[in-house]
């Protein structure tokens, strides 16, 4: 192979790469990230826990809050936040915390 190929080579792989990152920016900013749910041991032990993240478009968000036995429902923007529901009791067998679902 001569130094063209290799140089082609080259500008191709950058080219991808470019386009890779590109497309990674663009679904974050769209809100196509993967759901956030927080499962860690030091988390359990806390007064105040972010319970799950659920991204709803490129600027909002629902956010479940965990304060001692209380959950409260917040959706977040760029703009204003806003309370959805307030004082939701958390049931006393919670699946979220032991890893077990039903299907």
């Amino acid at each position: 192979m001569d130094i063209v190929s290799y140089g082609q080579y080259l500008i191709a792989l950058l080219f991808v790469i470019a386009l890779l990152f590109g497309l990674a920016y663009a679904a974050k900013r769209m809100g196509l990230s993967a759901r956030v749910t927080i499962h860690s041991p030091k988390a359990r032990h806390r007064r105040l826990n972010i319970v799950e993240i659920l991204p709803i478009d490129a600027k909002r968000r629902l956010v479940l809050v965990r304060r001692d036995q209380t959950e409260h429902l917040l959706m977040l923007g760029t703009e204003r936040d806003l309370v959805v529901e307030q004082d939701i009791s958390v049931p006393q067998t919670d699946e979220r915390d032991t890893g077990d679902e039903k299907v």
